[in-house]
């Protein structure tokens, strides 16, 4: 047993998603010691396959769910100033026809039924333009755009758009990279002092009196380890009933409802860079999102699945569903040729008794549980958005259950790497180049969107590309699969090519087997000098 593993922990954390590190950073920085443990790696479930989105959640209006999308709301300007070289502002398009539907179990859908049943269930432009005024309005923006009416008769924005839409909102939301902004958490929590243990299972947790008695297995060595902590914390995602249920052997009888979200990627589908948001004939949405320059993202579906253990996958049914969806708007057919990839992610939300996958509630829930000795906390559901709010949320009932927590911090306060203004990206990037002739302005801006003002640790005093070590393609170099290796937890390609960044799309598998072999030796190497 190390000294620190002697020791016992303030919060002992089960599950390294966005949920598990934002709390390791917070509660590690209000002067508790964390120990965080991840199964796999960090961001290798729910929070490497969202939609990519920091937003308020437009269609949440129609659940009445505004406690959530003002929270949301005002979340995503706060977010956009701590981090803004993996998150920034996008307009979004959200073209109108007369013959648009609502989904029928929404409230609001019912709601007009009552008192407006010669609607039928459509949506009407006044109710639509009623959304986006409290849209605007909720959050009280300072950095984004309100909304605005726009025409798409001979514009660009109507260009890629069938020819029976004539007229478009457009408001604003914003983008972040889901699985990068898991790692930053995770390194500021590890900076303030966190122990962050990926590829760790969590075998048992048992109370002994005051204290969790805590077993974890190494994945890869075998190797079995005991921790004592003082409370545990249970953000296991897709596994948090779980861990409720075999690892904690609790009674609670609090469930998640398991939801799967899938996306295509295709060829990209026009030329600017904002968002389309698409109203299906079925009432729901979908949105068709620029991604990584050359290439359009499209989801997502919203469909039951009953068990985590089953990875999640974009099936050939959800497929086709986003492929005629996205056919109902783009003037070009859209066919199964033109996807070059999918994923697929599992949402956990908390088991509201919804009617159905989609009206299940996004709002998170934290429970308590105290029977029998050291607390126990569980998180359900969440959105990215809101995952700092929720680990203040998750430190108020921290604080109510242990002595030493510090003050809230986080507000405001940049991640690694995003210490320069909003408006200060193409600065970076004119900087980087600066300093390294050899960069094109393509490989700057994604070193710049990826690390921030970390880019310039990672390339050093290199004056040349060669400078740089090996060159495994699509300007992936060995100085920074060093760096992710040494920095950010990254032990193979895919935890590289998928979650550290989206290389995956230009690298073919010989070259990614290539990286995974020298990831592997080097790994290798310093587990031997380390003997």
């Amino acid at each position: 047993m190390t000294p620190a593993e002697a020791r016992p922990a303030d919060l002992f954390i089960i599950g390294g998603g966005i949920n598990g590190c934002g709390i390791a950073r917070d509660a590690a920085g209000r002067g508790l010691s964390v120990t965080l443990a991840e199964m796999n790696d960090l961001a290798s479930a729910t929070s490497s396959a969202s939609t990519k989105l920091f937003h308020g959640g437009l269609r949440y209006l129609e659940y009445f769910e505004f406690r959530l999308v003002r929270e949301a709301l005002v979340e995503r300007e706060v977010l956009l100033r701590a981090m803004p070289h993996i998150s920034w502002p996008m307009r979004f398009v959200l073209p109108y026809h007369p013959d648009m539907r609502f989904e029928s179990d929404t409230p609001t859908s019912r709601l007009l039924s009552l008192f407006m049943p010669w609607m039928k269930g459509r949506r009407p432009a006044w109710l639509i333009r009623l959304g986006l005024f409290l849209y605007d309005h909720l959050g009280g923006r300072k950095i984004l755009p309100g909304t605005t009416t726009v025409s798409l008769d001979g514009t660009p924005e109507g260009a890629p758009l069938q020819e029976r839409f004539h007229k478009a909102y457009e408001y604003s939301d914003c983008w972040v990279e889901d699985s990068r902004l898991v790692i930053l958490n995770a390194r500021d929590a590890e900076a303030h002092g966190a122990r962050i243990l990926t590829r760790t299972r969590v075998v048992t947790a048992e109370r002994e009196g005051d204290l969790w008695r805590i077993e974890t297995e190494d994945s890869e060595t075998g190797d079995r380890h005991t921790h004592r902590a003082r409370m545990l914390l249970n953000a296991g995602g897709p596994w948090v009933g779980e861990i409720i249920r075999g690892t904690v052997r609790s009674n609670s009888r609090e469930g998640v409802r398991l939801v799967r979200g899938s996306h295509i990627v295709t060829r990209k589908l026009y030329d600017h860079d904002k968002c389309y948001f698409f109203q299906g004939a079925d009432g729901r949405i979908i949105f068709a999102i620029p991604y990584e320059n050359d290439f359009t993202l499209i989801g997502t579906t919203d469909a039951d699945h009953p068990d985590p253990s089953q990875r999640p996958e974009c099936t050939p049914e959800e497929r086709r569903y986003l492929i005629a969806f996205a056919n109902q708007y783009f003037r070009q057919r859209l066919t199964e040729d033109d996807v070059v990839w999918t994923y697929s992610g599992v949402r956990p939300l908390y088991d509201d008794g919804a009617s159905s996958a989609t009206a299940a509630t996004r709002d998170y829930t934290l429970k308590v549980d105290t029977v029998g000795g050291a607390p126990l906390l569980n998180v359900f559901g969440g959105k990215i958005t809101t995952y700092r709010r929720l680990a203040e949320s998750a430190m108020d009932l921290v604080a109510q259950n242990l002595s030493g927590v510090g003050k809230g911090w986080t507000a405001g306060v940049p991640l690694p790497g995003g210490d320069f203004p909003v408006t200060g990206f193409d600065a970076q990037v004119s900087s980087l180049m600066g300093r390294h002739a050899f960069l094109t302005e393509a490989w700057a801006r994604r070193l710049v969107r990826a690390y921030g003002t970390e880019a310039a640790l990672i390339l050093g005093d290199a004056a040349q590309a060669a400078d740089l070590g090996l060159d495994f393609g699509a300007t992936l170099t060995e100085a920074e699969v060093v760096w992710l290796m040494d920095k950010e937890y990254a032990r193979t390609a895919e935890d590289v090519v998928w979650r550290r960044n989206k290389l995956g799309l230009r690298l073919n598998a010989a070259r990614i087997a290539a990286l995974d072999a020298w990831m592997a030796e080097r790994r290798r190497v310093a587990a031997k000098a380390a003997e």
